[in-house]
């Protein structure tokens, strides 16, 4: 033990969005957004579409720059991409070249440069590959898994590489309202196993109240937050969550809120 501290270890934020704005040309999408992501928050980021939700998450992951403020990751403005921060996509964003086993594996050769062994490596491809449900279609190409299969994949693939965080954007908005309830717990089990920090991009008021434990709603373009929600029900969260009066409650105001956004958007237009 050296006596360092990890980040967020101490109580700061891992993640600061600091007086943050962005324009596309003549568009301006961000303006003037702040707020904080600590350690072990799932955070979940609803409002109108093409409201600047998926700009915000690009900054975050370093895809894109702010033209204005920071984006700050331990302190340090993000430069961009890294290891450190796994990205999922509504399109799964699998690589359809790649098998099953091959697609998990890729996200491992940065840690194996790391020092990660060869044994260390397929250890944690059988691991998600088992936690996923997908063992049994280790060689099969993604164009003839399901929907929800190629979801399972592309989260497999991206806790594999080890991320300190995990960025969606909007990931099962594609899947039947089956696998897309399926894909919740899942990914739920594994958050509460493997505690990652995450930032989840959605419009369904039910997905951001059952996942996260703090919702932020934004504007119409240009992006602000105008409301913080935090959610009180913990880590044990189970289907008859959705049937209780108080999700019932968070779900109308939710809905009431992001509804008001709505209707600026289209007053505007």
């Amino acid at each position: 033990m050296t006596g360092e501290t990890a980040p967020g270890e101490d109580g700061s934020p891992k993640v600061v969005f600091q007086n943050v704005s962005k324009s596309f040309g003549a568009i301006e999408v961000v303006r003037d957004v702040s707020f904080e992501i600590h350690d072990g928050d799932f955070i979940a980021v609803v409002g109108p579409s093409g409201c600047g939700k998926t700009t915000m998450m690009n900054m975050l992951a370093g895809f894109t720059k702010p033209d204005g403020g920071a984006v700050l990751l331990d302190g340090r403005p993000v430069a961009g991409p890294g290891p450190d921060r796994g990205v999922m996509f509504q399109d799964y964003g699998v690589f359809p070249w790649l098998t099953v086993e091959k697609n998990i594996r890729f996200g491992l050769e940065l840690a194996v440069k790391r020092g990660m062994t060869k044994a260390q490596k397929n250890e944690t491809v059988e691991k998600y590959m088992a936690q996923m449900r997908l063992t049994d279609f280790r060689n099969a190409w993604p164009k003839n898994l399901s929907g929800g299969m190629k979801q399972r994949l592309a989260l497999a693939r991206a806790y594999a590489a080890n991320p300190r965080f995990l960025l969606m954007d909007e990931p099962f908005g594609a899947l039947d309202a089956q696998t897309r309830s399926d894909m919740h717990d899942l990914l739920l089990e594994i958050m509460q196993a493997e505690r990652k920090t995450a930032l989840l991009i959605t419009h369904s008021a039910e997905e951001a109240i059952y996942l996260a434990n703090r919702i932020l709603v934004v504007s119409a373009r240009p992006s602000r937050i105008v409301e913080e929600i935090n959610i009180p029900f913990g880590d044990n969260r189970d289907r008859d969550l959705l049937d209780s009066h108080e999700f019932i409650e968070l779900r109308r105001h939710l809905r009431d809120v992001v509804m008001k956004q709505y209707a600026e958007q289209q007053a505007l237009r």
